[in-house]
């Protein structure tokens, strides 16, 4: 490219000189249409300033086929930019006057307007570096002073084409707006410098402050430009990796676009996000707020950068309602004695962009003619009404002072220091360069370069290391790699009185080291709230509660889900929720562990004192029982079947009611292991010897039912004789009776009752010898089993998560199986034998006493099986107690109780007489006692006595 620049600028050149015929094959082919300030004659060095005057070129220029092409014309003034423009005048001005600063030099200056458009910005930079109305690339025509450094080009999209022209000629740039992170770059832009804080310390600070106020759900909008784009990207980086999720990110348009408005406007409206952070200038985001105006968008709070928010320009009506309570960042603000003055005097016909500014401020104009004309169009329109409108020709002596114009306004002198100090930057380099000591100077070959005739390349070299403090201020400043010390003031907006936008500052940003600091009760919120706004996309999840991400949307929007049972999550916006360890468990809000519920069925609970005075109880009953059988153990009806069985079996259940009470307690290794074993060996005992009363008395009722048999046959063969007659019906009644009944009315019987009455098989030696050996045999497995398996007791965390269940673990699931198969094994042998023995009646029927009692004992423990298997934790041993209990009582009333209700209520019963055997009555009933079975062998011979008496 710059072969082909060199080729044109050469041939352009020799055109310029005269070497080439009016006929030359290069020709201009456009005419650029700019507008801005000249002073040059008789300047000793030019400095070249650009600024964005207007805010854009004309959309549609007037089609020119008769000759050279013109570039469009600009439309928009603007005060602000205006206002900045006049500050460069104003410094230049002041150098000029200054004994200490280029005191031997006075500076001249080529100021552009811009349009703050690239193409215009290009135009301006051309012209500028040719020296001629008509750009001549590569070449400078003319013999001027020379030029120093160009002051601008405005906005970052304006100076990134401009420094990359101005790089090819390694000559300097010192921009007062251009504030983009590309432009760091000495790569691309190296005669780059720059009066205003690089963007990436502002997007820090936006960042900053985003988080202080710990909003997480932000909007986002940038303008179609560098600036915006490379803004709102470190932004969003920074925010991101703190957690931060962006709700929606627009592009504002360039230009006029009305559907790209609408649609960023109803963006905002239907999202939930209270803040919106836009990276714009004033001009791009000056269409979106009518529109917001009429959507009455009020809820929002706008987060600006610099480049917008002391902006005039958005103060339209109704727009306090809308942007009221913005925060943003200024840069340094500064008093600038004079600057005033200097606005307010200004020459309405020094040129046409003051012209233009002065007819659109008081809204008439300069020029007679047209004034004429206006006046004499609005006569014709309003005579008719009896109206004369203005004539709208300017005086030229109009107050700017009355003028409430942002143009005269100097409260919020930001980007304006910034230009301020742009131009001081330049003319203390030029001021180096110019008092630059001979045979000291930097330059290799020259020392020192000529202030009136100087390289560009070699004021860049003092403007680079220069250092000054500023007039009026005395800020010190200094470029570090082309930028200055970024500082930002944090500007709320706030409502005055009448309506209008105030700025207050209510903090400061130092993004080299000091973070941002924020006054936060001195913010005025939109809508004069108290409180800062939230921004969230889902509120926090409290403690106890964890995130659950939705699925395809940002990671701010989440729901909130409940720990599980045994989790916690004692941090808010927990990711995951915590298990908690073995002993512990969740507590009711799932924000913390606690130690598990320790359960065991103890002594001091209301059913544990319930069971244990019932177990008391029964071995108090068993006790007294025992007590009275001992008091009358002589009678007749305590000695029948072997008085010491029944002792025995009173023990037993005196062990089975206080084996209970081991259950009860915290379980401990020797609780463990004796409540089981206790309980097996106390129901053998029991069981065995029921099992020996009962073959006892089986053995009896055979023996009489074989007797009966041999009398019904006796009495056939006596039939004819008549002294037996009596007698031989007593014999036919009793042979045709079904019981085993002892008939001793006849003489004839006495044969069949003296065998009836034969000695037991099983005598008491016998019953207490099997009792012994049942009892042994059990208490030689519960041996086995404590010594090879024995029970100990266990923490249960698996039936119930909030509990610890304190109970025993049996050992060995076969031992404690046998060994209890074993008790009933015995038990069904009781009642076998008892069952078969059930129809020996008397007064008083063991046998049959011995059969419920054990139909008692086996309802309660076929019950206590799905009650058992159905109930957990303490229950269980609840239950087994109270089967334990049930079953000891059964025994004990059942067996006991008739013969106690004997021997208190009714003591006529217990006596010799009532244990001997009666006749049968006609009805076929008898009154034979089964009790009187042990001395019935010695009354058979007084009966046959008695009857051959009678004979």
């Amino acid at each position: 490219m710059k072969v082909i620049l060199f080729v044109l600028g050469l041939s352009v050149l020799l055109q310029c000189v005269g070497v080439v015929s009016s006929q030359a094959a290069c020709k201009l082919k456009a005419k650029f249409q700019l507008s801005g300030f000249k002073d040059v004659d008789k300047k000793k060095v030019v400095i070249g300033g650009m600024f964005p005057v207007h805010n854009s070129v004309v959309s549609s220029p007037d089609a020119n086929t008769s000759g050279l092409s013109r570039s469009s014309g600009c439309e928009g003034f603007n005060d602000r930019t205006f206002r900045w423009t006049q500050t460069m005048l104003f410094a230049i001005h002041e150098i000029n006057n200054m004994a200490d600063l280029l005191p031997n030099t006075e500076l001249g200056y080529v100021i552009y307007d811009s349009c703050f458009t690239i193409s215009k910005a290009v135009e301006g930079t051309l012209t500028y570096l040719s020296g001629q109305d008509e750009a001549v690339p590569n070449y400078r025509c003319g013999t001027g002073p020379p030029l120093a450094a160009l002051v601008g080009a405005g906005g970052s999209d304006l100076s990134i084409a401009t420094a990359r022209i101005l790089g090819l000629y390694h000559f300097p740039q010192v921009s007062y707006s251009s504030s983009c992170s590309a432009l760091e770059s000495k790569f691309q832009f190296p005669t780059f410098l720059r009066t205003i804080p690089n963007d990436k310390h502002q997007s820090s600070a936006m960042a900053q402050l985003v988080l202080h106020f710990n909003w997480t759900w932000v909007g986002t909008l940038a303008s179609d430009d560098d600036y915006g784009k490379y803004g709102i990207k470190d932004f969003k980086e920074q925010v991101e990796e703190a957690g931060v999720c962006m709700a929606f990110s627009e592009t504002l348009p360039k230009g006029s676009s009305p559907e790209d408005i609408r649609r960023i406007a109803q963006t905002i409206v239907e999202s939930t996000a209270k803040i919106i952070v836009v990276f714009s200038s004033d001009v791009d985001l000056s269409p979106l707020v009518p529109e917001l105006i009429r959507l009455n968008v009020t809820d929002r709070t706008w987060i600006a950068s610099e480049a917008w928010v002391t902006s005039a320009l958005l103060k339209q009506p109704g727009a306090s309602s809308v942007l009221g309570g913005t925060l943003g960042f200024g840069v340094k603000r500064a008093d600038i004695p004079g600057l005033q003055q200097h606005l307010l005097d200004l020459d309405p016909y020094a040129d046409p962009l003051t012209e233009e500014f002065w007819e659109t401020a008081f809204n008439c104009t300069l020029d007679y003619a047209l004034a004429q004309r206006k006046s004499e169009e609005r006569t014709r329109v309003y005579n008719g009404l009896g109206r004369l409108g203005p004539d709208g020709l300017c005086t030229g002596s109009e107050s700017l002072a009355r003028l409430n114009s942002t143009y005269s306004d100097v409260s919020q002198l930001r980007i304006t220091y910034s230009v301020y100090k742009a131009v001081y930057a330049v003319a203390h380099a030029l001021h180096a360069l110019e008092h630059c000591q001979d045979q000291q100077g930097p330059f290799l070959g020259i020392g020192c370069a000529d202030i009136g005739n100087f390289e560009p390349w070699q004021l860049m070299y003092y403007l680079k290391n220069v250092r000054f403090k500023v007039p009026h201020t005395g800020e010190d400043v200094f470029f570090t790699d082309g930028d200055v010390e970024p500082f930002y003031d944090i500007i709320n907006w706030g409502v005055g009185g009448d309506g209008d936008i105030t700025y207050v500052t209510v903090g400061h940003a130092n993004a080299s080291g000091g973070g941002v600091s924020v006054l936060d009760d001195a913010i005025v919120w939109n809508g004069r709230a108290l409180q800062p706004p939230r921004s969230v996309c889902s509120e926090d999840c409290r403690p106890g509660t964890r995130k659950g991400i939705r699925q395809g949307e940002a990671v701010c929007c989440f729901d909130c889900i409940l720990c599980a049972d045994g989790e916690i999550s004692n941090v808010t916006n927990a990711r995951e929720c915590v298990l908690c360890s073995g002993d512990h468990w969740s507590n009711d809000a799932h924000d913390a562990c606690v130690p598990k519920i320790i359960e065991f069925l103890a002594f001091g609970e209301p059913l544990g004192i319930t069971l244990s005075v019932i177990s008391a109880c029964g071995a108090l009953l068993t006790v007294l029982v025992g007590v009275v059988l001992a008091v009358q153990v002589n009678t007749p009806l305590v000695k029948a079947n072997d008085a010491v069985l029944s002792f025995l079996l009173l023990l037993s259940l005196v062990v089975t009611f206080l084996c209970s009470l081991v259950f009860l307690g915290e379980p401990q290794p020797w609780t463990c292991m004796s409540r089981q074993v206790c309980l097996a060996l106390g129901f053998a005992l029991c069981l065995s010897c029921l099992m020996g009363k009962a073959a006892v008395l089986m053995l009896r009722a055979q023996a009489l039912k074989a007797a009966r048999a041999r009398h019904k046959a006796a009495a056939k063969g006596a039939k004819g004789a008549q002294g037996a007659k009596g007698a031989k019906g007593a014999c036919e009644a009793a042979a045709n009776s079904c019981s085993p009944d002892v008939i001793m009315n006849s003489s004839n019987f006495h044969d069949a009752i003296a065998a009836a009455t034969q000695p037991d098989i099983l005598t008491c030696g016998h019953q207490r010898a099997v009792v012994v050996m049942a009892t042994l045999i059990q208490g030689v497995a519960c041996t086995a089993w404590l010594l090879l398996l024995p029970p100990h007791p266990v923490k249960n965390t698996s039936v119930q998560n909030i509990k610890i269940i304190l109970e025993c673990q049996e050992g060995s699931v076969v031992f404690i199986c046998c060994i209890f198969a074993y008790d009933i094994v015995l038990a069904l042998l009781a009642f076998v034998l008892a069952f078969l023995a059930r129809k020996l009646e008397d007064h008083f029927s063991e046998a049959k006493s011995i059969t419920f009692g054990l139909l008692v004992f086996f309802i309660v423990w076929i019950s206590f099986v799905p009650a058992y298997l159905s109930t957990r934790g303490k229950f269980m041993v609840a239950v087994q107690i109270f089967a334990i209990l049930a079953s000891s009582f059964g025994i004990l009333a059942c067996i006991f109780l008739p013969k106690c209700y004997v021997l208190l209520i009714k003591p006529e019963g217990n006596t010799e007489g009532m244990m001997r055997p009666h006749a049968k009555t006609p009805d076929g009933t008898s009154t034979g006692t089964s009790a009187s079975l042990a001395t019935a062998a010695t009354e058979v011979n007084a009966s046959i006595a008695s009857t051959a008496i009678d004979d």
